[in-house]
């Protein structure tokens, strides 16, 4: 299968490393690292142990790739604007386009642009960071479980279960990709906007006894958003929180990503992560004040660090 990798960092890179070393035929449009991928080759470095990509095809412009069978979208909510300009070059008659990007509101995007029955989702639970210049760090986890934006459960989806779980990531398809959407911001909302408004890592959070009630405070409010959505199923809030909490608690001083772009001053993925469920959240009559609260002090510390 020809896949084209559209956000080519941590994310993009480990899965497409992945997808490539089990044959898959892989091209990355590369901004950060293009002159060292196409000179080194791309180095993981996993809990499961490392291994280096001699050679990677990496693109500069996606028109460069043609069309492909599958678009797998990593990019960052924050460049959405520029994402369907990035993907058009990529299509063909049958190609699919699945994002894995963090929050709500990206299949919708594609959808509008390229017509629903192209998009699917994907909610990625990987802990991976970007190493030295060449280099990706995948730390943890990795797991994705996909769906269809516009079907439930297909023979589509289904395949391309199979050939990430052959590549060695575990994957799911599943048939409400909306409660999945919901299921990662139960995580993604308290963890990542407090970490990158604190500086403090998740094993910090969770040690401090008043930032780890915070935690459980703001999860409790999505899943009741979350839960007033029209999921096919329900999300059993106490049971499903203290998964979360127990396999953060084996994150050591793991950084979310949007700790680290704060860190490295860039922008953080506001709208996807905040502002749209906030929206949605709105809309059926759930209070998210907590939530609100995160997202209004972020959101106040983007003019220093949107560079």
């Amino acid at each position: 299968m020809k896949i084209a990798v559209v956000g080519s960092g941590a994310l993009g890179l480990y899965y497409g490393a992945m997808l490539q070393r089990a044959g898959e035929d892989l091209h990355f449009l590369l901004r950060r690292d293009y002159e060292a991928l196409r000179r080194d080759g791309l180095i993981v470095r996993s809990v499961h142990g490392d291994f280096h990509l001699p050679q990677i095809r990496g693109y500069r412009d996606s028109r460069e790739i043609g069309p492909v069978d599958l678009v797998l979208v990593g990019l960052k909510t924050f460049a959405n604007p520029v994402l369907v300009d990035l993907v058009r070059p990529l299509l063909g008659p049958r190609t699919a386009i699945l994002t894995l990007q963090n929050g709500l509101g990206n299949e919708e995007l594609l959808a509008t642009a390229f017509g629903a029955e192209r998009i699917l989702g994907g909610v990625a639970f990987l802990c991976s960071n970007r190493g030295e210049p060449g280099e990706v760090l995948h730390l943890g986890e990795g797991r994705i479980r996909l769906g269809e934006f516009a079907a439930g459960l297909t023979p589509r989806a289904k395949e391309l279960a199979e050939r990430f779980c052959a590549a060695g990531i575990p994957c799911e398809a599943v048939a409400d990709l909306l409660r999945c959407r919901w299921e990662k911001l139960v995580w993604n909302i308290p963890f990542n906007g407090l970490c990158a408004l604190t500086g403090r890592d998740v094993t910090e959070l969770l040690a401090h006894a008043g930032s780890r009630a915070l935690v459980e405070k703001m999860m409790t409010e999505v899943v009741a958003a979350a839960n007033r959505q029209g999921l096919r199923e329900t999300i059993d809030g106490p049971a499903f929180i203290g998964q979360l909490l127990t396999m953060t608690g084996q994150m050591d001083h793991y950084r979310p990503s949007m700790m680290i772009d704060r860190q490295q001053q860039r922008p953080l993925e506001l709208a996807a992560i905040y502002a749209e469920p906030l929206k949605r959240a709105a809309a059926v009559g759930a209070e998210m004040p907590q939530v609100a609260m995160l997202h209004a002090l972020l959101d106040l510390g983007e003019e220093d660090f949107a560079g």
